[in-house]
């Protein structure tokens, strides 16, 4: 009767819901913008008087300062928070991040990105779903509790940070810093950061890669130089770069680094089969990315080159002329950048080698009189979970009473580094419990939180505490 009464409130509430989260979109909560930091601050401020109004328990921690752009500036704060302290019951450590991707109304949004606007039983809005409407959940989900005079059937801890987006730099220090403090006690950890496989059908995720992002920076003269009295004459930084560019992966997406397979787990036969049982289709890898350019044409290859398998991305490069026009430059410097997800058993230290000692040999080969700088930018290994864990089954029995289906078992090709901090320190079990959609465009244009995904996944928020509350603790 309690998840009955709840699942009832839950839906009476949903237009405030959206009003609530459409005051944080508005929020333009940027850690890659330096003239956004305040925003980032002040969204944290919010969440911690947020959670002081829910009655619970806050600490801020400030992280230290970040160099960019030439200027020291202060890491976003860690806003931290408990709520209950009954040693009768389990402790789940609930975790978020509440800074977003840049965005702009000229990148190709259709609306505002920080506007919240509802479409067809859309919200779109940066954020939306990555990761402010999951955040605000936890949030709706506890003060529904406390309106019904629900009892939460869990002790409740929190961690946000303001610098997922960004690497998640200063996070891992804190987490240390707390696994005997404001952590100690916890019994398991759940994370609402990721995604469904397709549209339809939840699931729970229990692997993600992890991330190597590097830039090579090509230099040559002491200036920018005019192609008609130079071109032909100098080595040209960009003509290197964009040969180096061109020799780490193919259009087919194999990459030709020699070695960097060499660490991959080998797939098993068990492993195999379980990627024909999924709920997922070619029509909705094509839905989420608006296209048919799909390089596999049937779903076990697909989902394998998407979370077991090295994958290597080109994202840019600076210094170069982009602007509308036409400039004949020889740019004096420039920078590509490009990152490689990795898999068990990757480490990345051995990753970091293997590419910086590659590329600098392509170099040599171009008998090129610039000069050359590779660096790994920052990285996150991978992480794998085991989906047997009592935590994984009270998610999939709160799937169960919330969309009356088994959640399908998943892993992703993202990366969310702290998910293997809190493993490796807290040394208790992190589940991964999805709310948004396959479709949601997180990161990209038109980022969107479907309403019933929103509305629904509080209710499975709500219904996971209860479920947590009673399975049997193995461990």
């Amino acid at each position: 009767m309690s998840l009955e009464s709840l699942f009832k409130y839950i839906d009476q509430h949903k237009k405030d819901y959206i009003e609530r989260l459409a005051e944080i979109v508005a929020i333009p909560s940027v850690s890659a913008e330096i003239t956004k930091r305040q925003d980032v601050v002040r969204m944290g401020e919010w969440l911690k008087d947020e959670l002081e109004r829910l009655g619970a328990k806050t600490k801020r921690v400030d992280p230290g300062m970040q160099s960019i752009e030439g200027q020291e500036i202060p890491y976003p704060p860690v806003i931290l928070g408990s709520l209950g302290e009954d040693p009768n019951k389990k402790t789940v450590l609930v975790y978020g991040h509440y800074d977003v991707q840049p965005a702009l109304k000229e990148d190709g949004w259709n609306t505002d990105p920080f506007t919240l606007t509802e479409s067809n039983g859309r919200l779109y809005g940066r954020g939306s779903t990555d990761d402010k409407g999951p955040v605000l959940g936890w949030f709706l989900m506890i003060e529904a509790h406390q309106k019904l005079g629900i009892e939460l059937p869990v002790n409740i801890k929190m961690c946000f940070e303001g610098m997922e987006e960004s690497g998640s730099e200063g996070l891992d220090e804190v987490i240390e810093q707390e696994a005997n403090g404001w952590f100690k006690g916890v019994d398991c950890v759940c994370i609402s950061d990721n995604y469904w496989l397709g549209r339809n059908k939840p699931c729970l995720t229990y692997g993600l890669r992890g991330v190597s992002y590097f830039r090579i920076v090509v230099t040559g003269p002491g200036a920018d130089l005019h192609s008609g009295v130079f071109g032909g004459a100098v080595h040209e930084p960009m003509t290197d770069l964009i040969h180096l560019m061109s020799k780490l992966v193919t259009p087919q997406g194999k990459i030709l680094i020699p070695g960097i397979m060499d660490e991959v787990a080998p797939l098993t036969d068990e492993e195999k089969a379980t990627y024909s049982t999924l709920d997922f289709s070619i029509d909705d890898l094509q839905s989420s990315i608006g296209a048919q350019n799909n390089i596999y044409d049937d779903v076990p290859n697909t989902l394998m080159a998407r979370w077991r398998y090295p994958s290597l991305s080109l994202h840019g490069i600076e210094g170069a002329f982009y602007n509308p026009g036409q400039k004949t430059v020889i740019p004096a410097k420039v920078s590509g950048k490009f990152s490689i997800r990795t898999v068990p058993d990757m480490t990345v230290e051995k990753v970091t080698e293997i590419v910086s000692d590659y590329i600098k040999a392509e170099f040599g080969k171009l008998d090129s009189k610039n000069q050359l700088f590779v660096e790994c930018m920052h990285a996150g290994r991978p992480w794998m979970s085991s989906p047997n864990h009592w935590n994984y089954v009270a998610g999939a029995q709160a799937v169960k009473k919330v969309f009356g289906l088994e959640p399908d078992l998943t892993r992703e090709g993202c990366s969310i580094p702290v998910t293997l901090t809190f493993q490796e320190v807290l040394q208790k079990n992190v589940l991964l419990l999805p709310v948004g959609a396959c479709d949601d465009g997180a990161h990209s244009i038109n980022e969107k939180l479907n309403v019933s995904n929103y509305i629904e996944g509080i209710k499975l928020l709500g219904a996971y505490c209860h479920e947590l509350a009673t399975v049997k603790k193995t461990d």
